[in-house]
């Protein structure tokens, strides 16, 4: 049974994914509006089809452009914040050569980081501050991997760099404070916790096996999460707060991680997980959009 469903699964991906290629592609030359916003209304479409339903505590800032901070657990990561907001994401250098994940990650306008060297993380600065500049939101994965999902890896400060560099290095060319107050780049923290399969609660070893880390390759882990069932996800959203409010990096990175943690913990140890969903799981399944709950405050359209 498990292996129909990851092969409907399959068979449905290709039939969205495989017709909208060109279409984003001409979008980006054409229609940059558009462009930004098409992967957000694909992605709550791969959501469905996954089986994935959201959780959602918390909005995505609107009209100003906003760093979104997240912890990171899975490839499912991906289609479940592109889901939420029109987003594009700082992805290690190594995603752009992938087969097929490469070229959706260019699609939605990715930027590519080398995250093992420093001077290149800075080298990323004037792409990244001009998306800001330009209103958009980035997704930046500070912990620079993925978990098992059961914990929070220590936030690299020097991913930072391509957003906050040091004070004596070089203005970038996109200015990012501006006469407009909403304009100023804001920052804010995403908790990502998968705490249901099938409508169970997932324990550790159960969540372990949603997480994609360490060595496991990718196809393999895919065809079992695609097998497995329906997931719930928690999302925490966390309160905007402005860039230029942090006095540099390393403070940036230290006060996201604890935040990220403080939300991580609370829904590991039960104090969000469970409270609520019965209502919600009811309310997602009146909702024209099942894949985003009801309990979402989120006004992306």
């Amino acid at each position: 049974m498990g292996a129909l469903r990851g092969a409907a699964i399959l068979a449905g991906f290709a039939a969205l994914t495989v017709p909208l290629l060109p279409v984003q592609a001409l979008l980006l030359r054409v229609a940059p509006p558009l462009a930004r916003r098409l992967p957000q209304w694909y992605h709550r479409q791969v959501c469905r089809l996954l089986g994935v339903r959201l959780h959602v505590d918390g909005d995505v800032v609107r009209g100003a452009p906003v760093l979104l901070v997240s912890n990171h657990t899975s490839w499912l990561d991906i289609p479940v914040l592109s889901a939420l907001a029109p987003v594009s994401f700082v992805a290690k250098r190594e995603v752009g050569g992938w087969p097929g994940v490469g070229a959706l990650a260019r699609l939605q306008r990715s930027v590519f980081v080398d995250r093992e060297r420093r001077t290149k993380v800075a080298e990323t600065t004037g792409e990244i501050t001009a998306r800001l500049a330009a209103g958009d939101a980035v997704v930046l994965f500070a912990e620079g991997t993925s978990s098992d999902g059961n914990r929070v890896l220590p936030f690299r400060s020097s991913l930072f760099a391509a957003v906050m560099p040091a004070r004596h290095a070089a203005v970038p060319t996109a200015r990012l404070a501006t006469a407009d107050p909403a304009a100023t780049p804001n920052v804010q923290t995403v908790a990502v916790v998968y705490v249901r399969r099938n409508g169970l609660p997932l324990g550790r070893h159960e969540r372990s096996a949603v997480g994609w880390y360490g060595d496991m390759e990718m196809l393999g882990h895919a065809w079992q999460v695609l097998k497995g069932g329906p997931l719930d996800v928690a999302i925490r959203i966390g309160a905007p707060q402005r860039l230029d409010a942090f006095a540099d990096r390393k403070t940036l990175a230290r006060q996201s991680e604890a935040e990220v943690r403080r939300a991580v913990v609370g829904v590991l140890r039960g104090r969000d997980a469970d409270a609520g969903l019965a209502t919600v799981a009811a309310a997602v399944a009146r909702s024209p959009r099942p894949a985003v709950s009801a309990k979402s405050t989120q006004r992306w359209k």
